[in-house]
This record gives structure tokens, sequence and C-alpha cells, in this order.
């Protein structure tokens, strides 16, 4: 556990340095890099090797580590596997170059993939990079990437799709959302919630949210039959539990009513931050209505991931120095606490990130 302890706090204090404002500027004709530009690709470097290093290093870390091996195995065979095709294909790549029984450069790739359009997506849609990534470790979202590898790559890819997105680049939007689903097909619901999510909502939508809120309560057995007409494997499996996280909906709530308390500040002028406080609405709606889906929070990420762009829009836009200063202090305090008790649930079977192994030492 201690390990992941320093480097959150290691890793948090560069972030901390890092300043978006200090750009490119032009001298003539030519791109010349500042002072701050050159200390910031410094630091995001460092960021991404010792978070890069932590991770691809692991062995045995994570519930699904063993199984990916033998998925491996099973494409170095040539036998059936439930993988997507994108991902069976860069395995078999993996293969080729480096040896069938590697396997442990095969989670490395993924590692670096990950951590990277991570790190790029919080630089492209953070106000504060050092806060937003702070939240982004805190909330366990870069140690829960060392399970289910191919959702959380998928995760990091979706994440950065948003800066497309918002740019209006929809081509390239939809392109990196089709190539990451060959990858992990539940992304293919970013391709329509994202856009549903950046419109201007209309007073009558909330509505219509609250009567689809009463329907997937009162009518779940519905809902079950279309998600297995498309995902008839999940039926009945491991991950049918139908169940929900309450931490999750605690949390989804917490960010709902902190946004909505401090509305008139003006954190909602700008586009990115209403796409945001949507995507958390949603996320309320899906872990407290949607307990009937398998694996709910493959679906939930998807949403409430974007809560560490949303916390610190709220902040910033604080006008009493005092307030914004109690809630800068506050969220780092819940927010250090939240990670200690993931920490602590990682123990468990269920996760088994905790206590960490690597292959140098196995």
């Amino acid at each position: 556990m201690f390990i992941y302890l320093i480097l959150a706090a290691l890793t948090i204090f560069m972030a901390m340095g890092v300043e978006k404002k200090q750009n490119i500027v032009l001298a003539g004709n030519e791109k010349v890099f500042t002072r701050g530009k050159l200390r910031n690709v410094s630091l995001l470097f460092g960021i991404f090797f010792f978070l890069f290093a932590l991770s691809a290093c692991r062995v045995a870390i994570g519930n699904d580590y063993w199984e990916y091996t033998s998925i491996f195995s099973l494409i170095a065979q040539n036998r059936y596997v439930s993988t997507e095709f994108g991902f069976n294909t860069f395995v078999r790549i993996c293969h080729f170059i480096f040896g069938k029984e590697n396997y442990i450069i095969i989670f490395a790739i993924v590692a670096a993939v990950t951590i990277f359009f991570s790190l790029k997506a919080i630089y492209e849609l953070s106000e504060n990079f050092g806060y937003a990534f702070f939240l982004y470790m805190v909330f366990g979202i870069y140690l829960s990437g060392f399970n289910s590898i191919r959702y959380y790559l998928v995760l990091a890819l979706a994440m950065f799709s948003v800066v497309y997105l918002l740019r209006k680049e929809y081509e390239k939007f939809v392109i990196l959302l089709l190539f990451a689903s060959t990858f992990h097909m539940s992304v293919l619901f970013c391709l329509v919630v994202y856009p549903l999510a950046k419109l201007r909502w209309k007073v009558w939508v909330y509505p219509v949210l609250g009567v689809l809120a009463a329907s997937l309560l009162a009518f779940p057995n519905f809902y079950r039959r279309i998600i297995f007409f498309f995902y008839p494997f999940y039926e009945g499996s491991v991950y049918d539990t139908q169940t929900t996280s309450l931490i999750q909906i605690a949390r989804c709530a917490t960010v709902l009513v902190f946004a909505l308390v401090f509305i008139k500040n003006g954190w909602k002028d700008k586009e990115e931050n209403r796409f945001y406080f949507k995507l958390n609405l949603l996320a309320l709606l899906v872990y407290c209505c949607c307990s009937f889906m398998p694996v709910i929070s493959r679906i939930g990420y998807f949403l409430n991931v974007y809560q560490i762009f949303l916390i610190p829009a709220v902040i910033s836009k604080i006008e009493k120095k005092w307030l914004r200063v109690f809630c800068i202090i506050a969220v780092a305090l819940i927010g250090t606490g939240y990670f200690l008790f993931f920490l602590h649930t990682c123990k468990d079977e269920a996760t088994h990130i905790v206590p960490y192994w690597n292959w140098i030492m196995y």
C-alpha cells in the first residue's frame, strides 16, 4: 500500500507544477519553446514515467491478471476467445514481435497507451491540471486500470475523444471511438451519449429523464432483454449480479449538489462544464436506476470520470476567496480519505491490487 501512497504523493506534487498558460510562442516563422513549456514537458514526462513504471513492472496484480495471460495463450494457439478482434490482433502482433511467452510486454504496452491518453486528456480538458490529476489519482482511476485492462484502455481513449467532440471535430471523435470499440465494445455507448450530453438541453428534457428513470425502475426485465440481445454472454454470468455501488451514488449526488449550490457563480457559462455536469447527472441516474445492468460500472465510469474536471471548474468560479480556499481544502481532505478507503478495499480478492508485486522481485 505504501508504494501507492508514495507514487500518488510524488506524481501529484509534480502535477501541481504543470502550468497550462505556458505555451509555445512564435519567433518569426519558427516555434520556440518557452521555459514554462519545457518545464511542463519535463513534469508530464516524469509523471508518465513513474505511473508507467509501476504499472508495467507489476505481476499477479489485479483480479484478472492471470485470466488475461490465459487469453494471450489461447490467442497464440489460434483458439477462440471472447475478446474483441482489435485486441486479439494487437496481441498477435506482440506475439510476432516479442514472442508468444512474453506476456509482460503486452501488459506494459497497454499500460503505456492507457496512461498516455489519460494524461493527454487531463491536460487538454482541465482548467487546472494539478487539481484534476489529484482527483484522477485519489478517485482510484489509475489504480483501477490494473484490472480490466481493455476497459480502462478504452476509457482513456473515450476521455481523449471528448477533446475532438468539444472542438467539433466530429469525424475524429467517431473514428477514435469506433477504433476503441475493437478493444472493448462498451465504448460504443459513448458514441451516442456524449453527443447527446453536448447538446443544449431544453427544460422538457429533465422531466423526460424523470420518466425514463421511473421506467427503468418499473420495467427492469424489459431493459435486460434489450441488453442481452446485444450482449447475450453477460446473462447469468458472474458479472450479472444485479447490484449497484452506493459509494458511486453518494459521489455523484455530492458532486451534483455541490455544482448546483454554486451554479449562479457562472461555471455553467462554459460549454464543457455543462457537458461534464450532464454526464454526472446521467451517471447518478444509471447507478440509482440500473442495478439490473451487468457490470454497471462499465457504463457508470464513462459518465462520472469527468467529475475530475467539473469539481475544479466549479471551485474556480467561487467568488469569495475564503470560501474557495475552504472548498479546495475540503475536497483535498475528502479526496485523500476516499483514496485511503479505496486502497483498503483493494486488499480483497475481488480487486487484488494490494499488496503490490513486481516481476523484478517475483
